[in-house]
């Protein structure tokens, strides 16, 4: 085939067929020459190679006539070979589009990889003259027509958010009513089984572990194992191929079309902070190939090395105009092509990295605080990474929330029955006001959880004091050394009359506590009915049922009850907006004479003073908070946590009121019941939250200060 290139146009970045053909670009500050490389059908056979005939602006581009969608392509950078210097320009290298919107194949890993010689004792400073083609995924020109229709994002306000993480694969490769071929994909996510359950429950946002496409670890690939998490990205603007059952970009929109029908918004977890290239021993693959020293943050003391706060073998350079361009380019992509309402960003810290260090002014939280197209969607930080300074909760700017570890930790810990908790536990059910509340911020910003893809299940925090992570192969030297977890006198499973009644009446209370805390409340999929791992608080390398959630516990008598449990939980937040409040409460306000708007008492129904604020044998605790409605009345909420291993006897605090018990963790499926007595039995290591209602009086203001203020 002969390949004719025009001139072109240096925007937009990528391949973008315009029905007439096909104009590429592609941006490298150093490279002297890239070759656009076409494939057949199969991506097997380049038939056509040719130098991009313009350079705008550090932009390479040229435009094919007549070529048409489905086209098959990649590149080829010629320029210096000097990793001493950062430039590591090979052109026997194939180098895959970074705009790429769709992806042909997967790394097929051999030697011919890397732009080095593996085994030559100039290690990396070595060249490598093999055509790496063969084992190279290829970008596929895509035609990115839709008929959305009268699609309408669900936009649901931060304070009604209930965010429920999953896995697209692990999520249906057990269901066994959902079509086999189906299964692990975006057809079954938005299956019509799945959007049931979404709905039962109540939540209102799918956080979707990584989509877009990435790449098989080859030191995984070799011990038989797999990067099923994914956050190994290698194309920011295409899905992951292995989720899409029919190969069709369409299936990823018809998915979100039908969630947003349901009233469901989807977020996806994106890993910008670095790629699937690794360390300078990495492969090239794309980014490296391209413009090593733009791209990644090398060392400034020697370009050699790649800056390696991630933890990865490299870190993306997002203070290069270009390569922010890029990650703001993605952004918008998925935000206008696929209609996603939100993002997770995975080592956020890393994103907001300067020279200097995180700076919450950064270049990239500039830039996203400022776009109209990103200002409209959920933004949530991971706000930690390896490197300098690199923990960093509460200190992004507005518009993000965080997820919360602190939240975790002090729930766990709490539950656990660890002394000198209450202070800690007291905050975190505030919204985290001592981490968030400053700059305008609001409760939202609080990502409360007490399981996540990373770490135990809830289930597991019951059941493994050790983690169990063998099956990883890194000699269960892998995962955190401390989840603050019990397994309350035998490791793992059980059938003990004691123990086991007594691991699921410790995950409803910490269930409870996560809904009935001020913030954004996360689920991970299947603690609504304890699925396990076993024990492995590290599963990114197991793609099977170690991860895979169990669908069969949903049937059991105890799945059914922990769901129904949840769905009550998370139809309690829905009904009491004080449970989920705009404004972060700091007992300043009666909506009620002697009501403050928040406030916290002892068992006995005292308000909790300094010295026993700093009792480490006092454990119980009582939070009581209320707000004036529109119509005058005044709904009062109290949550009394009781982590002892002793039914505790709870006094109300004044006034003396009727008073509803909403739920009893204790008894999940009691209902609600009036009681006219001020004491209310509480049971061990259990959560009961009741309800009274006020009449009407006109509001006063105190100056008093609750914890973490």
């Amino acid at each position: 085939m002969t390949a004719n290139l025009e001139p072109g146009s240096p925007y937009p970045l990528g391949a973008t067929w315009d029905g007439l053909g096909v104009n590429f670009a592609v941006f490298s500050a150093n490279a002297d020459q890239i070759d656009l490389c076409l494939f057949d059908p199969s991506g097997r056979r380049e038939i056509a190679r040719v130098a991009l005939p313009e350079r705008t602006d550090e932009v390479f581009h040229g435009y094919l006539p007549d070529a048409r969608a489905g086209l098959l392509y990649g590149f080829r950078a010629h320029g210096a070979y000097d990793p001493q210097h950062g430039q590591r320009f090979n052109p026997n290298k194939l180098l895959l589009d970074p705009y790429a919107k769709q992806i042909a194949g997967e790394v097929r890993w051999s030697d011919a990889m890397f732009g080095y010689r593996l085994n030559s004792p100039r290690a990396d400073l070595s060249y490598d003259r093999r055509d790496s083609a063969p084992g190279m995924p290829k970008g596929v020109v895509v035609d990115g027509a839709f008929n959305w229709g009268d699609d309408r994002p669900p936009r649901t306000p931060w304070d009604e958010t209930v965010i429920y993480e999953a896995h697209v694969r692990g999520l249906t490769m057990l269901r066994q009513d959902i079509r086999a071929h189906e299964r692990g994909t975006f057809a079954a996510l938005a299956s019509p089984v799945m959007i049931e359950h979404y709905k039962r429950l109540g939540v209102t946002a799918v956080e979707l572990l990584p989509i877009h496409a990435f790449v098989q670890d080859r030191v995984l690939v070799e011990k038989g194992l797999r990067n099923y998490w994914g956050y190994n990205t290698l194309a920011f603007f295409a899905p992951e191929p292995r989720y899409l059952s029919d190969g069709s970009l369409n299936e990823l929109k018809v998915a979100v079309r039908r969630l947003h029908a349901a009233g469901i918004e989807v977020i996806l977890d994106v890993v910008y902070n670095h790629t699937a290239e690794g360390s300078e021993e990495g492969p090239t693959l794309s980014f490296r190939g391209l413009d090593n020293a733009s791209y990644y943050r090398l060392v400034q003391t020697d370009w050699r090395y790649c800056v390696n706060d991630t933890g990865t073998g490299n870190t993306v350079n997002l203070s290069h105009p270009r390569v922010l361009q890029m990650v703001m380019d993605s952004l918008r992509y998925w935000v206008e092509a696929y209609h996603v309402d939100g993002f997770r960003f995975d080592l956020g810290v890393t994103l907001g990295r300067e020279a200097h260090g995180f700076d919450p002014g950064s270049g990239f939280f500039d830039a996203i605080r400022q776009d109209p197209a990103l200002q409209r969607v959920k933004l949530i930080s991971e706000p930690w990474d390896i490197g300098p300074g690199g923990y960093q909760l509460g200190h992004h700017p507005p518009g993000f929330a965080e997820w919360n570890d602190k939240f975790r930790d002090s729930i766990r810990r709490f539950w656990r029955g660890d002394s000198g908790q209450r202070p800690e536990v007291a905050a975190r059910l505030a919204g985290s006001s001592d981490l968030f509340d400053r700059r305008s911020r609001r409760p939202w910003a609080s990502i409360n959880y007490v399981a996540s893809h990373d770490g135990y299940t809830l289930a597991d925090t019951t059941a493994y004091v050790d983690r169990h992570n063998l099956a990883n192969g890194e000699d269960n030297r892998d995962g955190h050394g401390e989840n603050y977890s019990s397994n309350w006198g035998v490791e793992g499973p059980t059938d003990d009359p004691e123990i086991k009644p007594l691991r699921a009446r410790l995950a409803r209370a910490m269930l409870a506590t996560v809904f009935f805390a001020n913030g954004s409340p996360m689920l991970l999929a299947g603690d609504e009915f304890q699925r396990t791992q076993g024990g492995n608080n590290n599963a990114y390398a197991q793609d099977n049922e170690t991860s895979w959630i169990d669908w069969r516990l949903a049937s059991t008598e105890g799945g059914e009850a922990l769901t129904a449990f949840v769905a009550r939980l998370i139809a309690l937040r829905r009904a009491h907006p004080v449970l989920r409040s705009k404004r972060f409460l700091h007992g300043r306000e009666e909506p009620f004479p002697g009501v403050l708007d928040i406030a916290w008492f002892d068992e006995s129904g005292a308000p909790i003073s300094s010295e026993a604020w700093n009792d480490h044998d006092e454990r119980t605790l009582m939070l009581r908070r209320a707000e004036r409605r529109a119509d005058g009345a005044v709904p009062i909420l109290t949550l009394m946590l009781n982590p002892t291993a002793e039914d505790r006897v709870f006094t109300l605090p004044p006034p003396a009121l009727s008073t509803v018990l909403l739920i009893d963790s204790a008894r999940p499926e009691a209902p609600e019941r009036v009681i006219e007595q001020d004491a209310i039995t509480v049971a061990a290591q259990s959560a009961v939250l009741g309800l009274s209602l006020a009449s009407a009086q006109p509001a006063k203001r105190r100056q008093t200060h609750a914890p973490g203020d």
